[in-house]
């Protein structure tokens, strides 16, 4: 039976600016038009910042991938941060009510990203009673440094480990294939979260549960240790 949640941050709970800082960071490269959502989700969405770029500029034909993909990573980085300070970052209403009804069960959550830039853009999405979206979270373990990047398990399996709670008993929220193949071969349950029309290539990846918003998980099914959509 499920008892424990693990939360993908970008694409899931927020509407994080990363895709269109990785856009832009192609100037100079490749055209940028040609980073469409599908190379984002298909190349770069889950994976560990130097692993995205390599991946993308490889999708996207640029030669020498291995000896730009340093360069790219620096720029979309900077280009992030300086889109954060602007405030380009929003959390996604339905992941807010689905934490907290979450929360309610009293079930153990952890975030766990592959963006260092996570712990901040979670830090800025206001609660009630003046906490913090970061606050809601036992675990945060967004950032870290990893020998290996999803689709391997590695980071649920650390953010498994410091909520103390059994792999086989997570579920895993995620809107990228990488990180759905992640959850499961750390032995997870997953909830692909399709927000940019994306559900079969979740299917492709066997989430467990496909939804387009994280209101149509059943929250009285989920208190009882079950992974289960609205009746179609």
């Amino acid at each position: 039976m499920l008892a424990a949640a693990i939360f993908d941050v970008d694409g899931v709970l927020l509407a994080s600016p990363h895709e269109r800082a990785w856009r832009e960071a192609l100037v100079g490269l490749a055209e940028p038009d040609r980073f469409t959502t599908a190379i984002y989700q298909a190349h770069v969405a889950g994976k560990l910042r130097l692993d995205g770029a390599r991946s993308a500029l490889e999708a996207l034909g640029v030669s020498n991938a291995d000896r730009h993909a340093v360069a790219y990573a620096e720029r979309k980085q900077a280009r992030l941060e300086e889109l954060i300070r602007t405030g380009a970052v929003a959390a996604f209403p339905d992941a807010l009510r689905f934490v907290e009804a979450v929360a309610a069960l009293g079930w153990p959550m952890a975030a766990a990203s592959s963006s260092r830039n996570a712990t901040a853009m979670m830090r800025a999405i206001p609660l009630r009673a003046g906490r913090s979206l970061l606050d809601i979270f036992r675990v945060n373990v967004s950032g870290r440094d990893l020998t290996h990047g999803k689709p391997d398990p590695e980071l649920f399996l650390i953010a498994a480990r410091e909520m103390g709670v059994a792999p086989a008993q997570c579920f895993v929220a995620e809107d990228a294939p990488a990180g759905i193949e992640a959850a499961r071969a750390g032995g997870m349950a997953a909830i692909g979260v399709a927000r940019l029309g994306d559900a079969e290539m979740l299917r492709a990846a066997r989430a467990d549960l496909v939804v387009t918003s994280l209101d149509d998980v059943v929250i009285t099914e989920l208190a009882l240790g079950r992974l289960v959509g609205p009746t179609p």
